[in-house]
């Protein structure tokens, strides 16, 4: 198919000009303008005016059933800019059959009339002029009106599938983050199995709530910050069961911030990167500062954990803090709602969140994989 050269459409638009009721009401004004001139012409050129109404109307009437013509041909075939001349070839078809039938039907109707033949012999070059500047004309407005139809809806398509490849990363982003926790979590598991089963047991129970509590997120692309910290606060009773007195955390929330919309599973993983890098060559108590605040529009959440620059970090894939900076992007079109410092002896991760006004709802997971491979092919 893809080999075929495409020198025109054969598809049909789904709409066309005459079904705006605006250019209707134009074009119907216009045949109305353009049959009392041409009434007017033929009476000033000596027809009766009885001559002049028969024919006046004949001629415009059947004129106007081959504009209504080339004006649904070019709803199924419209030609590429270097194929423009099929369209003036087809004018001149149609002005030859248009002037064969508009002869024929004028004198049977109004071949009565003394003198008309020789009129309406003498006057038909000047109507195959008129016939061919009117289809001319109706022709052009048609292929400008389906020109941009097409590419309007081409742009609508290529939106679509920009939409729709971006909620199929967003999802892949957001089940990324769960084996990337889990084996962390699973690791820990099997560390206190053996010294301390009870805490394995424990931690197990709050892993299974804490799942349970990513799957009921998944058709949601967008949550209140509140519910997002009850589901960090399962995150945080696993870790600190996996690290016990080492680890502590401080919130710091200010009461506005707790309706303030935030894509789901968004600050799990920055809470996860503090935890890694702060407990990190450490063996006494760590504090991780979780703050949130409500500032020009944008809920301002900043997570800092201790930090020492003349310490190796270990090594790692960077998903984390990675996932956040391109699910933003991704939603908000931003590249400043993601800052890191380092301060001091603190590393200091601020992400701004604008307030949505029209969330985008994540598709189904099935629908966007699915689709997500006829992209990406």
């Amino acid at each position: 198919m893809s080999n075929i050269p495409c020198s025109s459409l054969i598809i049909p638009m789904a709409s066309s000009p005459l079904s705006q009721t605006r250019f209707k009401i134009i074009f119907g004004i216009s045949w109305i303008l353009a049959l009392t001139e041409f009434f007017m012409v033929l009476k000033w050129l000596g027809l009766s005016w009885q001559a002049a109404i028969i024919d006046s109307s004949i001629s415009m009437i059947s004129l106007l059933v081959f504009s209504l013509l080339i004006m649904n041909t070019l709803r199924f075939y419209t030609p590429r800019r270097e194929r423009y001349v099929n369209i003036l070839t087809w004018c001149l078809f149609l002005m030859g059959v248009w002037l064969a039938i508009d002869h024929w039907l004028l004198l049977v109707s109004a071949g009565h009339f003394d003198g008309y033949h020789q009129f309406l012999k003498n006057s038909m070059p000047v109507r195959g002029s008129i016939a061919l500047l009117i289809l001319g004309c109706v022709s052009l407005i048609s292929v400008v009106w389906f020109n941009s139809e097409e590419q309007k809806q081409m742009e609508q398509r290529k939106t679509d599938a920009q939409k729709l490849s971006k909620e199929a990363e967003l999802f892949k982003l957001r089940q990324q983050l769960q084996p990337h926790f889990l084996f962390n979590s699973l690791n820990s598991i099997n560390a206190l199995i053996g010294i301390k089963p009870d805490e394995a047991r424990t931690m197990v129970q709050q892993l299974s709530d804490f799942l349970r509590g990513t799957m009921r997120r998944e058709e949601n692309q967008f949550i209140k910050f509140a519910d997002e910290l009850e589901y960090l606060k399962l995150y945080l009773d696993i870790e600190k069961v996996r690290f016990g007195y080492r680890l502590k955390t401080e919130m710091d929330i200010s009461d506005d911030s707790g309706s303030w919309r935030i894509p789901a599973m968004l600050i799990q993983p920055l809470m996860e990167n503090a935890i890694k890098f702060g407990l990190y060559g450490t063996t006494g108590e760590v504090t991780i500062l979780l703050r949130a605040r409500v500032i020009d529009k944008h809920l301002v959440v900043t997570v800092m954990n201790p930090y020492d620059a003349d310490m190796q970090m270990p090594q790692g894939t960077g998903f984390g803090l990675n996932s956040v900076k391109r699910r933003l992007y991704l939603l908000f079109a931003r590249n400043d709602l993601v800052e890191v410092n380092k301060e001091k002896n603190s590393f200091v991760v601020v992400i701004r969140i604008p307030a949505i006004e029209d969330p985008v709802t994540s598709t189904n997971p099935a629908t966007i994989l699915a689709s997500t491979k006829n992209i990406e092919t």
